[in-house]
């Protein structure tokens, strides 16, 4: 008993140079989250993101599945001060990822539901499997759809489509993921998590600085082109004068791939 009760329920490992990876660890829950699965997630995520070696992370299940989404019988019973306290614990997590300055890829192998899809549509990129489904139960459950949904989930697919997918609640595979926008890429189910692993490999090597400049802008769009335009000079003033910059245009005029990371402190 007490092996399995210090088993990890959220595994760490480095499954390629740069990348780090974070992996539900309940297979006899299909992976649901819970209150320590998110504590699990928040503790690494801490650590990892201020990690100048960590430049990508790949976010997925154990055994086959992703998750079945929130643990619902830990949702039972609750007081609205209960309630409230689990919404604020989840948002911990959800702005952790959302805000991470590196690349965050999710691999949605089997079944990825509820909020396992709101986890996936936080990061930047989402490979899925071809037989994999992915469920909307929110309003099945006389739930509003959360784990930031509604607005994550308009921006990948549309709003007509996001409307669609969380009122009739019906199951998507992976190909359709892809046709709708939902997921980038769809690989044979045994491939995905070594392919969001690849992904999150090639994204690690890109420039550090102006990817998390990128991904913030894209982020939090500006209200208009003169504070765009105000953003854009403050992001490429830094660029224009950096290590970054300096390394791409030696490649560029040396005819060679650049090399953000090899090159002393590119890893800050």
């Amino acid at each position: 008993m007490d092996a399995i009760a210090s088993t990890p329920v959220v595994l760490l490992d480095h499954p390629a140079p740069h990348v780090a990876r974070l992996r539900i660890n309940r297979p006899d829950k299909r992976n649901a989250i819970d209150q320590a699965v998110r504590q699990g997630f928040i503790d690494h995520l801490t650590v990892l993101l201020a990690d100048p070696q960590v430049r990508a992370l790949v976010l997925g299940g154990m055994e086959g599945v992703f998750s079945a989404g929130g643990d619902i019988p830990s949702m039972v019973g609750l007081s609205q001060a209960q309630a409230r306290e689990r919404m604020q614990h989840i948002h911990g997590l959800c702005l952790l990822v959302a805000h991470a300055r590196i690349p965050v890829v999710s691999a949605m192998e089997g079944v990825t539901a509820g909020a396992a899809v709101g986890l996936a549509l936080l990061g930047d990129r989402i490979v899925i499997g071809r037989r994999a489904r992915v469920l909307f139960p929110f309003l099945k459950l006389g739930l509003a759809p959360d784990w930031g949904q509604l607005l994550t989930l308009p921006r990948r697919v549309g709003l007509p489509v996001a409307r669609r997918l969380l009122s009739e609640g019906q199951a998507v595979g992976g190909e359709e993921a892809v046709r709708l926008g939902l997921a980038d890429a769809v690989h044979d189910d045994g491939e995905v998590m070594a392919e969001a692993v690849a992904l999150a490999a090639a994204l690690a090597r890109l420039p550090g600085e102006a990817f998390a400049r990128m991904k913030q802008r894209l982020h939090h769009p500006s209200a208009t082109l003169d504070e765009e335009l105000e953003r854009e000079e403050a992001d490429q003033a830094v660029c224009l004068t950096g290590e970054d910059f300096r390394e791409g245009y030696d490649a560029f005029m040396n005819k060679r791939s650049a090399d953000f990371i090899g090159r002393p402190g590119a890893a800050r």
